[in-house]
């Protein structure tokens, strides 16, 4: 038998039915070669998008706060320009995250489309860009206790949804997505450690009312 032709597209109403149909997307996008541009223009690029938005107008109107001190404010253009840089630091995850697992997926058996790899790691940071409405109130205790059951979420999204998205076994779609959370700590505790040492050698911001 004949297999169709897998459509070059995206499933509608792709974040709303994430939260109520995971699974069904799944098995839509396994059937599907969507083009890393479409991925990146109709999903990756909004998502980004969100938590640099939600942070700006906090950080501007609130302020973070770290625990009993005072809201720490920063200059507009200061702020603006974080703002950018986190932008630029998502969209790099993205793509990095896609590149990463499509490099995987000979290892493990996995299509090798790398739109399907980068709709996989755009579904799964979809709840981690939506549970970003909390920088609207930049509370640090908060924000951490929010993210916490997102990043569960996302985790859960990506061990369900990889080996279907991707056509590969349930055993080798949990290594995979084991091994892609090994590089994503390593690449947060990378980053973290970059910007502390920009942060020393005063490379970060000034802070100002």
């Amino acid at each position: 038998m004949i297999n169709a032709p897998m459509k070059n597209t995206l499933p509608s109403c792709l974040l709303v039915r994430l939260f109520f149909q995971p699974t069904k997307i799944f098995t839509e996008l396994a059937e599907l070669t969507p083009p890393s541009s479409l991925v990146f223009f109709k999903a990756a690029l909004w998502l980004g998008l969100l938590p640099p938005i939600f942070a700006y107008f906090g950080t501007n109107k609130f302020g973070w706060r770290l625990g009993t001190v005072e809201p720490i404010f920063l200059r507009e253009e200061i702020l603006l320009s974080i703002s950018v840089v986190y932008f630029c630091v998502l969209l790099i995850g993205f793509l990095s995250s896609a590149l990463v697992s499509r490099w995987m997926s000979k290892t493990y058996g996995a299509r090798e489309s790398f739109g399907a790899h980068f709709a996989m790691v755009t579904i799964v940071g979809a709840p981690l860009a939506v549970g970003s409405i909390i920088h609207l109130y930049p509370d640090v205790f908060i924000n951490i206790l929010v993210f916490v059951p997102v990043v569960l979420w996302s985790m859960y999204l990506l061990y369900r949804g990889l080996p279907i998205i991707l056509c590969t076994t349930p055993e080798r779609g949990m290594l995979m997505a084991s091994s892609l959370i090994g590089y994503l700590l390593v690449a947060f505790v990378s980053l973290l450690g970059i910007t502390v040492m920009l942060w020393i050698n005063g490379l970060g911001p000034s802070m100002g009312v």
